[in-house]
């Protein structure tokens, strides 16, 4: 979504628990997933574990499928994303993805907007789970440094790209609110 600014802190969140189910995913977890790698060229660096997506295909019905990751994280996942969306966003609203999503070691998302009409419409939200002092995430030309322990949300309709120079991946949980005043224009 087109917000105001580049990143929009959200404050502190407790993802303690988020953090350790995440992180004791096992290795084939990551890989059971492919649709992000293979429908999004710049996400080919990248592994996912997906909790919810939407069908973009249905759009502008909003068409969620649950993924792979949700029996395994959304116990953990759920109570965070919605004490996120209560204290910064209208209820009523749809979440249409989430997902955690890995950066490898020296891996790189190319600079892009997210394009489709559904990420107009969402609020994306990043709640970083591992970083490193080499991660450098891009927004219209500036860096950011997103801390674990924090929730943002980045502006999506600018250009970014995230770059991973060090020797840790990078993790984070990504989900995409729709408010309910934005659900009601996409008929």
């Amino acid at each position: 979504m087109n917000i105001e600014g580049l990143v929009r802190e959200l404050g502190p969140i407790d993802i303690t628990a988020l953090s350790e189910s995440i992180l004791a995913q096992e290795e084939v977890a990551w890989h059971e997933d492919h649709y992000r790698q293979e429908t999004y060229e710049v996400h080919r660096q990248t592994e996912t574990i997906a909790l919810v997506f939407t069908k973009l295909e249905a759009w502008p019905e909003v068409d969620i499928c649950k993924e792979s990751g949700w029996d395994r994280l959304a116990e953990v996942a759920v109570p965070v994303m919605h004490e996120i969306i209560q204290r910064a966003y209208p209820p009523g609203g749809t979440i249409i993805r989430a997902m955690a999503a890995k950066l490898l070691a020296g891996g790189k998302i190319t600079p892009h907007v997210d394009a489709h009409p559904s990420f107009h419409r969402g609020h994306r939200i990043h709640i970083p789970i591992t970083t490193n002092q080499r991660v450098r995430f891009m927004i219209d030309g500036r860096p950011h440094q997103l801390q674990p322990g924090q929730a943002y949300e980045i502006n999506n309709q600018k250009r970014h790209s995230v770059m991973n120079k060090g020797k840790e991946d990078r993790i984070t949980f990504i989900f995409d609110y729709v408010p309910p005043q934005e659900l009601g224009r996409m008929s």
